[in-house]
């Protein structure tokens, strides 16, 4: 198990007492990825892995959740999407196993699924793009906050993470606030840990780590990949908006925007509705993700990473990569001859 030195410990005691792990780095939840063979290799290794609820059922979390406390005695926490149709029962399953942090994502939890949450008794983590939307968050009753730039892989906001850290740390000290998005090094959680921040959370990092369990093809392709060949998707007409996704670019992106010009067609001939035509492009990746981390489809599949990719050179274990980014950071601060011992 990784463990940090008394200058590192004390810049990340906020985020480590939150969370109870040594280390006050979270593993970015990524549906198929963060299951729990990582997620226990990443809170063995001292962090904090976060299981992907994704669009699971209820029973199949349970499982989940008993399979991944069988991998490790240490914290771990639940990603849970607030538009899940059935997102009180998911809760209702953390409850029953006593899960001690479950994390609100995929849109602006409501106060009922903050109150549900902790009603549980676990410590509730949200996401936020701006100190209003972060201070009416705390109101609600968020433990802790999260902020994840435009850098970040999957579904992602427009301002960067180092806008967003800037912005709101200095304006929000009520709770612990981690930064996630592009933090690929060491250095760069030393900054904002210098700048406030209780801690910090890394998704494309783990995916190359030994005990994940993506497909080789995908994980070859951030072995290949640069920094620049993750992109955001693109949107071809504006009445038909489509979240922007961070990922690696193949066929699949390719065809997507193939897709919507031939759909808006359509739509423009009178042949569709505009809510049939909204549909049929939202559903273009259905299941194109597990196509692409489970089946190895890596040319049609959805291969979603942050900008951070650029620095996944190697598979390596969980542990390691905890014990790369806390010596990368712990010589950074000795490097600027910074004490907070």
């Amino acid at each position: 198990m990784v463990t940090p030195s008394p200058r590192l410990q004390k810049l990340m005691h906020r985020g480590c007492e939150l969370l109870g792990s040594p280390l006050a780095i979270l593993g970015g939840a990524m549906t198929w990825i963060s299951e729990r063979t990582l997620v226990a290799a990443i809170s063995n290794g001292g962090g904090f892995g976060v299981l992907a609820s994704g669009s699971m059922p209820p029973e199949a979390l349970r499982e989940e959740i008993r399979q991944t406390r069988a991998l490790t005695d240490r914290p771990f926490g639940v990603n849970l999407i607030t538009l899940h149709p059935n997102l009180a029962q998911l809760i209702q399953v953390c409850a029953d196993e006593r899960v001690t942090h479950i994390v609100l994502a995929g849109g602006i939890p409501t106060a009922p699924m903050v109150r549900q949450a902790k009603e549980s008794g676990a410590k509730v983590l949200c996401f936020t793009l701006s100190t209003a939307l972060g201070r009416r968050l705390i109101r609600l009753g968020a433990d802790a906050l999260i902020l994840e730039g435009t850098e970040a892989g999957g579904h992602i906001g427009p301002v960067s993470t180092s806008v967003l850290a800037q912005e709101i740390l200095p304006e929000i000290r009520d709770v612990p606030v981690f930064i996630a998005g592009g933090i690929g090094r060491g250095e760069a959680m030393a900054l904002y840990l210098r700048m406030g921040a209780a801690g910090v959370q890394l998704g494309t990092r783990f995916v190359c780590a030994t005990e994940c369990i993506a497909h080789p093809a995908f994980k070859h392709a951030f072995l290949r990949a640069a920094a620049r060949e993750a992109l955001p998707s693109v949107q071809v007409d504006t009445r038909f908006p489509v979240v922007p996704v961070r990922a690696l670019q193949n066929e699949g992106t390719r065809r997507f925007q193939d897709k919507q010009r031939e759909v808006i067609a359509r739509f423009d001939r009178g042949e569709i509705t505009k809510d049939a035509a909204q549909l049929d492009i939202e559903h273009f990746w259905a299941g194109a993700l597990r196509r692409a981390v489970i089946e190895g489809d890596v040319e049609n599949g959805s291969l979603m990473a942050g900008q951070s990719v650029g620095m996944v050179t190697r598979e390596q274990p969980a542990a390691s990569v905890l014990a790369d980014l806390v010596a990368q950071a712990e010589a950074a601060l000795a490097s600027d001859g910074v004490d907070v011992a």
